[in-house]
């Protein structure tokens, strides 16, 4: 593919990744609804960073892989494609049927606290490296720098997600109704889960 083709192509299934509804959409939405826009936009900050943590250290260290071992790579490349294809196969044979948020939590004694606990959501999930091991290379085109091209698709899957954070504390009711229906979650889940065994395919045959 070339570049063009490579970032159009990243564009669509990260922006597809970043509004399916997760664990972050619940901590964003629950904190919005329950603490108030500012707190609910730390929590993002914090999910945000600890995403571009995951991406810078995973960019580089495939980078440096890809460019002394191609073999233990190509390991790495199906162990990548193994976990997408798992989580896809997951979101189309059981979608969830609704998207849990509790409102009934008292409120935090102070905004930072929220800065943190968003950003050891990512920190302390190793999933996340785990799913950019096999998301971030499929969109390297040929000839491009890996570790570089990594790290900026990471900094713009965190950008994407900010501002879809953004979006859904500017309108935490509105998106909520329609984020918590059930017919969108399973939709939403499949179309993903789908997205991801093409990634995963397409990783594993790719060189």
């Amino acid at each position: 593919m070339t570049a063009t083709q490579s970032l159009l192509a990243f564009l669509i299934a990260a922006g597809l990744l970043t509004v399916t509804p997760g664990a972050d959409t619940v901590m964003v939405l629950r904190t919005a609804a329950v603490e108030g826009p500012r707190r609910a936009m730390l929590a993002a900050i914090g999910i945000g960073v600890g995403c571009l943590v995951w991406g810078i250290g995973v960019a580089l260290g495939l980078g440096a892989l890809m460019a002394a071992s191609p073999a233990l790579f190509t390991v790495v490349r199906w162990m990548g494609a193994a976990y997408l294809a798992w989580i896809g196969a997951r979101l189309i044979l059981r979608p969830r049927n609704r998207l849990d948020i509790d409102d009934t939590q008292g409120a935090s004694t102070g905004g930072l606290i929220w800065l943190r606990r968003g950003l050891a959501t990512n920190l302390l999930n190793p999933k996340i490296g785990i799913f950019y091991i096999g998301f971030l290379p499929q969109f390297v085109p040929a000839a491009y720098p890996a570790a570089g091209t990594m790290l900026s698709l990471a900094g713009l899957h965190v950008a994407m997600g900010l501002l879809w954070f953004a979006l859904l504390i500017g309108a935490t009711l509105p998106l909520r109704r329609i984020l918590t229906r059930r017919a969108v979650v399973r939709t939403m889940d499949r179309v993903t889960g789908t997205v991801f065994v093409a990634l995963a395919t397409k990783l594993a045959i790719s060189r």
